[in-house]
C-alpha cells in the first residue's frame, strides 16, 4: 500500500492528508526522508565544482524537505493528538532524527565545503538574507560539533541521543500525571462557590465518563476555576497538591532523575563545545548574548516587583482574615482570595465577563483585528483535511485576495493533548524555483468547552491567550522570506514572543473589544464601565505575578548556568533557587522542575526569561501604536514589515527600523504599574 506521507499531497493547498495517514506510515516515511536527505547531501559533498553559496549553502538549505515535512506532522500530532502508538513511535523516530542531524552536522567533508564559502564571504557580495543564511549555516555546524575530534564527535552523538529520549520521557510523564488525576464530587454542598458554567462542565465530564456527580481534572479549564472559586478549602488543597506534585511522587512517572540527567547532559554538551555551561551555549544566538545579561535583567525587574509583590500578599492576607479565612494564606488559598479581592475592588470577575466572550466571536474579532491592521482575511474551508473533528481550517487571503496561508485552529482540551497553548507550523514559507511556497500554520489551545446549555464562553485570560497565539500565527502567516530556516518564527528566541505578546494589548482597548465582545444572549456590546474596570484591574497583583515569572526564569537559568554535577537533590536545589522569589509558603510535596515542560521538554531551556524580555519590546511597541492609533495603517505596515522579515534581519536592527529607536526598558515597568508613568 502506498504511503501518503511520501507521495505528493493531493489535497487543497498541499496540506497534510490527515484522513489517509495512519500511525504505521510514520516510521517508513521518516526512514525514506532520511535516505533522500543523505543522497542530497552526498551530491553536495561530491560536487566537483568549487564550493559556492549556491551549490553548497542554498543546496543544503533545500535538502531534507521530505524528512522535515514528515517530522513536523508527527511531532505536532504527538503534542496535540497523541496516543500510546504515537508515543511509542516517538521513541523510535527521535533517535533516528537525532542521528540524522548529527550525520549532517558532523560530516567533515560537508563542513569543509561550508567553511570554504564562509571564509570567502567578504568576496561574495551577498545580500542581507544570504549573509544571515551563511552565518546561520556555519554556526549551525560549529555549534553542533564540526570542529571536534572524532572521539568527541562520538561523545556528542551519544549525548544528543540520550537527550532526545529523556525529553520525550519527561513530557510523557507530565501528560500521564495530568490525565491520571480526577476529583469526583457527589455531594452538591462541595460545589459551593463554583460558577454555574463550571458546575455544568463538570457534570458533563462526569456523564461522559459514566460516573455520578461532577468530575474535575488538572487540565486548565477545570483546574483554574476550581481553585479560584471553590469555597471548600480542603478540596482546593487537594487539587493544588495534585497539580504541584505531577511527576514528583517517586513512582513510574517521576521526573526527578530525568531532570538531573537532562541538566547534566546539557552541561556536558556545552563544555564539549567550548562553552562554560548550557546557558552560554544557548545565549550565543539570542538578543541577550550571555547569561550575565539575563541575570542582570531579571534582577532589575525583581528590584521593582518584589516590594510590590510582598505588599500585595500582605494585603491579601489581611483581606482573607477579614472574611474569617486562614491566619496565613497558603498556595491553595491564593487564587480564591485573589479573585474575591479583585471582585471587591473592581467589581469585575470572569463570570461577569465571560458572557461577552463567546469563542466564535473572539475568533472573528481576532480575524477582524488582523484585517484592520494588515488587510488580510480568513475564510473557513471544509475541504482541508484535519487531524481531529474539533479542528477548524481556514484559508488566509492577502489584501489583494491572493492566497497567503492555511490556518488550523484547535481549541479544546482532550486526553491526547498536552496542557497549555502553542503555535506551530506544518509548512514554513519559502521561495523555491521562483515560486512563493506559502505556510501552513496552526494554533493549539485548551479552552473552556461548550456545555449542554451554553456555548464556549472564554475567561479574559483565555481571550488574551487566543490573541497571544494568534500573534505567533500572524508571524508565520505574513512571512515573506527567501529561505525557510529564516522565515516566520525562525528568529532569535527572545524576539519570538514580541509578535504574540503585543497582540494581547488589543484585548484591553474598547475600540477593539467592540469588534467582538457581545453578550452571547442579548448581543449587547461590552459596556464602557466593564472595559474601564478591565483596564484598571490589568495591573492587579502585577507585582506578585512578575515575581512569579522572574522565579520561573531564574529556576531555568539556575539549572543551565551552573555545573549541575554537584546537584543530587532536585527538590532541595529548587527550594534554594526559589527562596528569593517565594512570596507564599512552599509545599513540600510540590515541585516545579519536574513538570516544567517549557525547559525540559520544549525549546525554552535558558530561554524562559524571553517572555519578560519580549514584554519590554511589546510594551514599547504598543506605546507607538497608542500614540498613532491602535489601527493606524502606517504603524501597522511597519509592523507587518517586522513580521514578514522573520530572521533575515538582526532582531534589534529590525526593531529599530520599526520604532525608530531602541526599546525603552521602562515601558514594561510603566505598563505593569511598577513605576509611575512619566
Amino acid at each position: 500500500m502506498a504511503n501518503p506521507l511520501i507521495e505528493k499531497f493531493n489535497t487543497a493547498f498541499e496540506t497534510p492528508p490527515f484522513h489517509l495517514i495512519k500511525e504505521d506510515h510514520f516510521l517508513e516515511a521518516i526512514e525514506e526522508g532520511i535516505a533522500q536527505a543523505k543522497k542530497e547531501v552526498d551530491e553536495i559533498v561530491n560536487n566537483p565544482q568549487t564550493p559556492s553559496f549556491e551549490n553548497t549553502i542554498e543546496a543544503l538549505e533545500a535538502s531534507g524537505s521530505l524528512v522535515g515535512r514528515v517530522a513536523e506532522i508527527f511531532f505536532n500530532l504527538n503534542s496535540a493528538e497523541t496516543n500510546d502508538k504515537i508515543q511509542s513511535l516517538a521513541h523510535s523516530i527521535s533517535p533516528l532524527l537525532t542521528e540524522y542531524g548529527n550525520d549532517i552536522m558532523l560530516n567533515q567533508n560537508l563542513f569543509q565545503k561550508v567553511k570554504h564559502v564562509y571564509d570567502k564571504r567578504q568576496e561574495l557580495n551577498l545580500g542581507m538574507e544570504e549573509t544571515m543564511l551563511l552565518d546561520k549555516t556555519y554556526l549551525g555546524f560549529t555549534r553542533n560539533g564540526a570542529l571536534l575530534n572524532d572521539e568527541d564527535k562520538n561523545t556528542l552523538r551519544e549525548i544528543d541521543k540520550k537527550l532526545s529520549g529523556l525529553s520525550l520521557k519527561f513530557g510523557e510523564n507530565v501528560l500521564a500525571e495530568t490525565n491520571a488525576f480526577e476529583l469526583q464530587i457527589e455531594n452538591q454542598e462541595d460545589l459551593k462557590g463554583l460558577p454555574e458554567g463550571v458546575e455544568e462542565a463538570a457534570a458533563d465530564a462526569a456523564k461522559a465518563a459514566e460516573k455520578e456527580g461532577w468530575l474535575f481534572n488538572l487540565q486548565y479549564p477545570s483546574y483554574i476555576p476550581f481553585v479560584s472559586y471553590s469555597e471548600n478549602r480542603a478540596l482546593r488543597k487537594k487539587m493544588t497538591l495534585a497539580f504541584g506534585s505531577r511527576a514528583f511522587k517517586g513512582d513510574d512517572f517521576d521526573n526527578k532523575e530525568n531532570v538531573l540527567a537532562i541538566a547534566k547532559l546539557r552541561y556536558q554538551r556545552a563544555q564539549l563545545l567550548g562553552f562554560k555551561h548550557h546557558a552560554d551555549y544557548v545565549l550565543q544566538r539570542r538578543m541577550a548574548e550571555n547569561s550575565q545579561t539575563v541575570h542582570d535583567f531579571l534582577d532589575n525587574i525583581l528590584e521593582f516587583a518584589k516590594p510590590a509583590g510582598k505588599a500585595e500578599v500582605k494585603k491579601l492576607n489581611e483581606f482573607a482574615k477579614s472574611l474569617n479565612g486562614p491566619e496565613k494564606i497558603e498556595k491553595w488559598d491564593f487564587a480564591f482570595y485573589n479573585e474575591k479581592l479583585k471582585q471587591k475592588e473592581y467589581k469585575i470577575d470572569d463570570e461577569i465577563l465571560k458572557p461577552y466572550f463567546k469563542l466564535e466571536n473572539v475568533i472573528e474579532g481576532a480575524f477582524e483585528v488582523a484585517k484592520r491592521l494588515y488587510g488580510i482575511e480568513f475564510k473557513e474551508r471544509e475541504d482541508i483535511p484535519k487531524y481531529h473533528k474539533d479542528v477548524i481550517c481556514y484559508e488566509v487571503l492577502d489584501k489583494d485576495a491572493s492566497h497567503l496561508a492555511v490556518f488550523y485552529a484547535d481549541f479544546f482540551p482532550r486526553a491526547g493533548k498536552r496542557n497549555g497553548a502553542w503555535m506551530t507550523s506544518y509548512r514554513s514559507q519559502k521561495k523555491q524555483e521562483g515560486k512563493d511556497i506559502r505556510p501552513h500554520i496552526s494554533i493549539v489551545c485548551n479552552f473552556t468547552k461548550p456545555t449542554s446549555s451554553k456555548p464556549s464562553l472564554l475567561t479574559f485570560q483565555e481571550v488574551s491567550t487566543l490573541f497571544h497565539e494568534f500573534g505567533h500565527a500572524l508571524h508565520g502567516i505574513l512571512a515573506n522570506g527567501k529561505y525557510g530556516s529564516l522565515s516566520g518564527t525562525n528568529v532569535f528566541w527572545d524576539f519570538v514572543e514580541l509578535p504574540s505578546q503585543i497582540m494581547e494589548n488589543w484585548c484591553y482597548e474598547k475600540e477593539c473589544l467592540d469588534l467582538f465582545a457581545r453578550h452571547y444572549q442579548s448581543g449587547e456590546l461590552i459596556p464602557e464601565d466593564l472595559v474601564e474596570k478591565l483596564k484598571s484591574s490589568a495591573t492587579f497583583m502585577e507585582g506578585y505575578a512578575t515575581v512569579r515569572q522572574v522565579g520561573l526564569a531564574s529556576l531555568d537559568m539556575a539549572w543551565h548556568s551552573v555545573n549541575p554535577n554537584d546537584i543530587d537533590d532536585v527538590a532541595k536545589y529548587e527550594n534554594e533557587v526559589l527562596q528569593n522569589t517565594e512570596l507564599l509558603p512552599g509545599i513540600e510535596s510540590s515541585n516545579t522542575s519536574c513538570a516544567f515542560s517549557h525547559i525540559f521538554q520544549g525549546g525554552y531551556s535558558a530561554g524562559y526569561y524571553s517572555y519578560k524580555w519580549a514584554e519590554v519590546l511589546d510594551a514599547d511597541a504598543f506605546e507607538f501604536f497608542k500614540e498613532k492609533g491602535i489601527f493606524n495603517e502606517e504603524v501597522a505596515q511597519k509592523f507587518r514589515k517586522l513580521l514578514s522579515s522573520g530572521g533575515s534581519i538582526k532582531p534589534m536592527d529590525l526593531y529599530k527600523e520599526f520604532r525608530g529607536n531602541a526599546p525603552d526598558p521602562k515601558a514594561l515597568l510603566r505598563r505593569a504599574g511598577l513605576i509611575n508613568k512619566e
